[in-house]
């Protein structure tokens, strides 16, 4: 946290956390095929056995895992010593970590919550570069997918630099899958942070972003844990997020995550006033705090 350092005895409020809906559509149609009808589409559907048969073009048919290629999915490499890899937290650094290439993109909302530590990959089926654990600070893992292919999804991950990724393996029972339908975005130039609930703003607060020679770092991250530090007074509740400083290193002891909390002080708001962190009024960070999930992403621009 730029603001104060991150200690490893803060106690974590509820958050409450969105799960995936699945509806189930009946549709109904009437008979309205004549014999002729029939008859064509019985011809249609011969001509595309027919296809089939002779390796023509089309899209093959199988209920078999494939992915855009037709291929399966291909096997995570096996990790003999999986508590030797770095850890991908927010007081760790990961060079090798893939960079987010689409970084003003906004993500789909989904998920994902490892149940145990993970390795992460450089590239579906390649190296494993780190471990994710299944607890970040005092809150539960919970990060946001950019890219899924068959068996695999891409992940941002709350280290250093900022902007790294991973790849982890769904072919286990290792994800807990779900769906956030917030998105929080940052306007540093008009100094605005907005709350969107599936794709429909439903709040925006004058914010304080960081100072010239501590800006809040741009592109996309994530709420990555929601926690109480009984040490300080700004802040009732603090949300560190997945990306860190780019001007200090670290903070007061901590890695200089940056986060979004309060400030007992109203001037801070509409202007440059922080070390890299988003303080926010009180009623946004209520919100913010006891309605969006962890893993929700966050754009800032």
């Amino acid at each position: 946290m730029t603001e104060e350092p991150l200690r490893e005895d803060l106690r974590r409020p509820k958050v409450r956390r969105q799960k995936p809906h699945y509806l189930s559509d009946t549709i109904s149609f009437e008979r309205f095929f004549s014999y002729t009808g029939f008859a064509l589409l019985a011809c249609v559907l011969l001509l595309l056995f027919a296809a089939k048969l002779f390796d023509g073009p089309g899209t093959p048919l199988s209920s078999s895992p494939a992915t855009t290629t037709g291929h399966p999915p291909v096997a995570p490499p096996a990790v003999s010593d999986l508590a030797g890899l770095p850890r991908a937290t927010t007081f760790d650094v990961i060079n090798e970590a893939p960079r987010d290439l689409q970084r003003d993109n906004t993500p789909t909302g989904h998920v994902v919550h490892p149940n145990r530590t993970v390795p992460v990959f450089s590239a579906p089926g390649k190296d494993a570069i780190a471990a994710l654990p299944s607890k970040q600070i005092t809150s539960d893992t919970w990060v946001p997918v950019v890219v899924e292919e068959a068996g695999w999804v891409q992940v941002l991950l709350p280290v250093r630099p900022n902007g790294a990724t991973g790849w982890l393996s769904t072919q286990d029972d290792s994800l807990e899958h779900a769906i956030s339908p917030y998105l929080i975005t940052v306007e540093r130039s008009s100094f605005q942070l907005s709350l969107h609930h599936e794709n429909r703003l439903i709040g925006r607060w004058t914010v304080g972003i960081g100072k010239a020679n501590a800006e809040t770092p741009p592109g996309r991250t994530f709420v990555l844990a929601s926690l109480i530090d009984p040490t300080q007074r700004f802040s009732p509740v603090i949300l560190p997020l997945g990306t860190h400083s780019t001007s200090l290193e670290t903070f007061g002891g901590g890695p200089g995550t940056t986060g979004i909390h309060g400030w007992p002080n109203p001037n801070v708001f509409g202007k440059p006033s922080s070390d890299g962190c988003i303080r926010v009024p009180a009623e946004a960070l209520r919100v913010l705090s006891t309605e969006v999930p962890l893993g929700t992403p966050v754009l800032i621009n």
